[in-house]
């Protein structure tokens, strides 16, 4: 199992870390400060050093096939590592800051339409949440004024961890209508943010709404008889 330092720190941007394999697949470490792809959050990018000099660079990260592994993909041509070697990891902060920035506005988003959601995904320019909503149209307008003024009311944004058990008393905490949070390791993360939102997300988040910056919901379509998309962007 890889010890995931984002969900201690999500701001930190590098960490030592021991070689665990290195083949086909891709690179595990026994930390890492890299996020993998999952629940609609691309994987982090970034370089690995050697102590000698070696740069790798890492085009993907993703979650491995035992759990709680993390695998790094390395760009093809890439020096070779060796089990046991020490290198140094370091995100492409700028790239990731901007998926925490937008995953947390689609939080808000969530907390600001009444309804389930049936998927969703973001890079690092636009998220976009589509909507159980089969009988309401969403006005824009609104929706803008709505995100904006929870961004500009500098909310604080923390995650917590449940049991299982305490999950399955709560189903509400799941607003994902088609994926759930991962379970069967005893606990399971969330997002806080208080007064607002409560949610199951494995995510990385900004600390604060206001990091979020300005944002402008492009979109509203129908995309089917029950589904409503709404896509945020950033206004910068």
């Amino acid at each position: 199992m890889t010890d995931t330092l984002f969900y201690i720190d999500a701001y930190q941007r590098t960490c030592e870390a021991q070689v665990v394999s290195c083949d086909e697949q891709g690179i595990v470490l026994d930390r890492t400060v890299f996020y993998p792809n999952g629940g609609g959050q691309p994987g982090d990018t970034g370089l690995l050093r050697t102590g000698d000099g070696r740069e790798i660079r890492i085009t993907d990260t993703r979650k491995g096939t035992s759990p709680g592994q993390i695998v790094h993909v390395a760009e093809a041509g890439s020096p070779a590592l060796n089990t046991g070697e020490r290198v140094v990891a370091a995100l492409d902060w700028e790239r990731r800051y901007r998926h925490m920035r937008i995953h947390t506005c689609l939080h808000l988003l969530s907390a600001i339409v009444p309804a389930g959601v049936t998927g969703g995904s973001m890079n690092g320019e636009y998220g976009r949440l589509d909507f159980d909503l089969p009988d309401r149209l969403l006005d824009k307008e609104q929706v803008n004024a709505s995100l904006m003024q929870l961004i500009e009311q500098a909310h604080a944004v923390a995650p917590r961890w449940i049991t299982d058990a305490e999950l399955n008393d709560r189903p509400e905490l799941v607003k994902t209508m088609s994926v759930k949070p991962p379970m069967g390791l005893g606990k399971v993360r969330l997002l806080e943010i208080p007064g607002v939102d409560l949610q199951a997300c494995g995510g990385t988040h900004v600390a604060n709404t206001r990091e979020i910056g300005k944002v402008a919901a492009t979109k509203l379509e129908k995309k089917s008889t029950h589904n409503r998309r709404v896509v945020v962007s950033f206004v910068d």
